[in-house]
């Protein structure tokens, strides 16, 4: 199905998509670019802030120098956020009154690529990049563009990301002098972790440690290193591994601190939470870490506070997962001359620099292989001039170590995909909160019963056995 200006676009080109195809067979491989009638292609994104800003320089970047070398102008739009984007997709796809045409490119994650696929918009990158030009992108990112029942690659890769583990260093240190026991170590698994959680808990006098963003992320990738995929999917149909003896180890170390109030979670981000003083260690993604404060303000007092940036923890016995994230870029189905000015934009975004420029602007990471790698990150840093030693720098090279050594993950994407993850985003997080809001606010002589009922199998069974209720009827099961 082809929309709009697709649709205009057919109707008119009897002769001129004629004209094309003499040109692409006579071996002209400007696809019917021409600097002297530029073609116009439109992008909607969800950057914001800073993101937004180095993303729209690098726009205007091309827009004077190979874009108007080669005949193609980007328009780019932020639509503010992930659903707002995804709403204005719709509307266009379905053709709703006061739509806007559908874009030329627009961010997706893969769930919401696989929906629209479905309704045939599109493309498939391979009719413009070679499977050679593909090998030059991390494996795993390339990949993940693959789906859809012709097996298609549909989803370009211009920035991804995925977590580390930052620390408020100057209370950390304070901590770890005063104990004594207590190293960074510790931290590098789930178990340690909540160990370590316990003891600034009790040395503190009650006050948390941890807490992370996108809680789904640990349910997921928690389960894989455990030797569980959540769920899989095969011809567009998902299959639920929700067992209970890897999913009771996911509680173990994350519901059952977080009620004991070794976790916490405030403000809508895990950097408000370290800002106000809630916890000192928190999980987040690479894009979020570079919002992590330089200060702290708790009782009415502020001081400035250190980073330190962590590998995020593993559970001791399991496989080396981390997650992989972050949205890429779909084009959709149009004339030969739109699609291949797209992806033109698209080859020239990702070039090394250029994407390691943006990298460091952003918090996302670069996504071809050459620039993945710490030294090419200090060589770019050098040549440039343009970015000192510093948290964005630091962000980039923890995470090329762990991808490194570990393998990422991304779920497989399905119509119920998203109801899934909103799902597990929720159910463990909101019951320990619930229920430690509960434990706070209950009478002394109560609270020891409801911490033993909490801390109880059947308590655990009880909400065990409704969540994967719930995911049954996700998955169709």
């Amino acid at each position: 199905m082809i929309y709009k200006k697709r649709i205009r676009g057919l109707v008119l080109a009897a002769g001129l998509m004629a004209a094309t195809v003499i040109l692409g067979g006579c071996g002209d491989d400007s696809h019917g670019l021409s600097a002297k009638d530029p073609q116009t292609i439109t992008i909607w994104h969800y950057y914001n802030g800073a993101q937004a800003i180095a993303f729209d320089r690098l726009v205007d970047e091309f827009n004077t120098t190979a874009g108007k070398e080669k005949g193609i102008r980007v328009e780019a739009e932020s639509k503010n956020s992930v659903n707002e984007l995804y709403q204005a997709l719709d509307d266009s796809v379905s053709q709703r009154a006061g739509a806007e045409e559908v874009p030329d490119i627009f961010q997706a994650y893969l769930d919401n690529a696989v929906m629209l696929d479905e309704k045939g918009i599109l493309l498939d990158l391979g009719k413009y990049v070679t499977e050679e030009e593909q090998a030059e992108y991390v494996d795993s990112y390339v990949q993940e563009g693959y789906f859809g029942q012709d097996g298609g690659w549909k989803l370009f890769p211009v920035a991804k990301s995925t977590e580390i583990m930052i620390l408020n260093k100057t209370d950390w240190d304070e901590f770890t002098a005063d104990v004594g026991d207590v190293t960074t170590e510790d931290l590098s698994t789930m178990e340690g972790l909540t160990a370590v959680a316990e003891k600034y808990y009790n040395w503190s006098g009650g006050e948390s440690f941890f807490g992370r963003d996108a809680f789904a992320n640990y349910m997921f990738v928690g389960s894989a290193q455990l030797g569980q995929e959540i769920y899989t999917v095969e011809d567009g149909k998902a299959e639920l591994h929700f067992e209970k003896d890897v999913t009771r180890k996911l509680w173990d170390n994350y519901y059952v601190p977080y009620v004991k109030g070794y976790f916490k979670h405030v403000g809508r981000y895990r950097t408000d939470d370290i800002k106000l003083g809630e916890i000192i260690a928190q999980i987040c993604s690479t894009s979020s870490a570079a919002y992590f404060p330089k200060e702290v303000t708790k009782d009415g007092e502020t001081y400035a506070i250190d980073y330190l940036v962590l590998p995020v923890p593993k559970f001791a016995d399991g496989d080396g997962y981390i997650v992989q994230q972050g949205a890429s870029m779909a084009v959709t189905q149009s004339t030969e001359r739109r699609e291949y000015a797209s992806v033109v934009f698209l080859r020239w975004l990702t070039e090394t620099d250029r994407n390691m420029d943006f990298a460091l602007q952003s918090g996302y990471l670069p996504v071809k292989k050459e620039a993945n790698s710490s030294v090419r990150l200090r060589e770019y840093q050098e040549a440039s001039g343009r970015f000192e030693e510093g948290l964005e720098a630091d962000i980039l090279r923890c995470s090329f170590e762990e991808l490194e050594k570990n393998t990422p993950y991304t779920t497989a994407g399905f119509e119920g995909a998203s109801a899934l993850r909103t799902l597990l985003a929720g159910s463990m997080i909101d019951q320990a909160m619930a229920d430690r809001e509960t434990l706070l606010n209950a009478p002394s002589e109560e609270a020891e019963g409801l911490l033993k009922q909490y801390l109880s199998d059947e308590y655990f069974d009880q909400w065990y056995d409704l969540a994967r209720s719930q995911m049954e009827d996700i998955c169709g099961q």
